[in-house]
């Protein structure tokens, strides 16, 4: 992890982010977790949409070598002429690589298999870790006019994931409620903190989210009282249920606010929008608009 944190720190002074002229400046937020298999895809996908239904513009970043987020919007690999490998290894602008999905105002740049050699082929590179950072700070965004970008890591803390830190305003971390879920934090967030350290101090944790939980369950509720009493107001409110219906959404390449509005899981999700709104409110420019 440290070798990957020995990039030179570009000039914070020519952040286009920075610029107050700018008619736009999403929230970027990396959605990550080393672990897999914790609802961290599902999370992107349906937070998305969810922003979206409140009057968002989002970009979903898929940098998962797996490409389930673009799988799960619908984008097949026939559609992805070009992808997020494009972005960070060739400098392909993220404007010509974004697609549209079904939703109107949900756009994504979709993942692709390449990305697995990513760590080979960037050792090398003296900005690797960069290469995220700087594509989403170019002036070319504002043309997608959007108020989020989400950004789907895949589930390790491979290169990949530190190219999301540095790129990225907040972490949201997806903490399935199982047995040893908390063990499972201390390396990530010691990644994040040499990000900040190294790379992007204005990183920060936008919260902790709880997932596949079961009210049923004491093993769930349980995780939920030592997750609240660790990490405090870290944990959103908002808890995501194990549910049947969030769970088969995928499979027909719909947000689950798409394949059963009425559904816990749907519910769910606009409730994490809510706190994510209310948080960063929603303040676009006439241009913008």
């Amino acid at each position: 992890m440290s070798d990957l944190m020995r990039d030179p720190v570009p000039d914070t002074m020519s952040d286009p982010l920075a610029d107050p002229t700018r008619l736009t400046k999403p929230h970027i937020i990396a959605i990550a977790n080393q672990k897999g298999g914790v609802g961290k895809t599902t999370t992107c996908i349906n937070l998305a949409a969810a922003l979206v239904e409140r009057g968002a513009r989002v970009l979903l970043v898929d940098i998962d070598p797996q490409g389930n987020a673009s799988t799960g919007l619908g984008i097949g690999a026939n559609q992805r002429k070009l992808t997020s490998y494009d972005v960070i290894l060739e400098s392909a602008a993220m404007e010509d690589v974004v697609l549209s999905s079904d939703i109107e105002g949900l756009l994504i740049c979709p993942g692709s298999a390449d990305l697995a050699s990513t760590d080979i082929e960037l050792v090398a590179n003296e900005k690797r870790s960069f290469l995220l950072h700087d594509a989403l700070r170019n002036h070319s965004i504002d043309r997608l006019r959007v108020d989020f970008i989400l950004i789907d890591c895949p589930p390790s803390l491979s290169l990949l994931t530190v190219n999301a830190l540095v790129a990225s305003d907040a972490v949201l971390i997806p903490l399935q409620a199982e047995f040893f879920a908390l063990e499972g934090l201390s390396q990530l967030m010691l990644t994040i903190r040499q990000v900040r350290q190294s790379a992007n101090p204005g990183l920060r944790v936008e919260g902790v989210l709880l997932t596949m939980h079961d009210g049923r369950n004491r093993l769930s509720l349980q995780v939920e009282a030592d997750a609240r009493e660790t990490l405090g107001d870290l944990v959103f409110k908002t808890i995501i249920p194990r549910n049947v219906r969030l769970s088969e959404a995928p499979s027909f390449a719909k947000p689950i606010l798409t394949y059963d509005s009425n559904s816990r899981g749907s519910e769910a999700y606009r409730a994490l929008a809510e706190e994510i709104l209310a948080r960063h409110p929603l303040a676009r420019t006439k241009e913008a608009t």
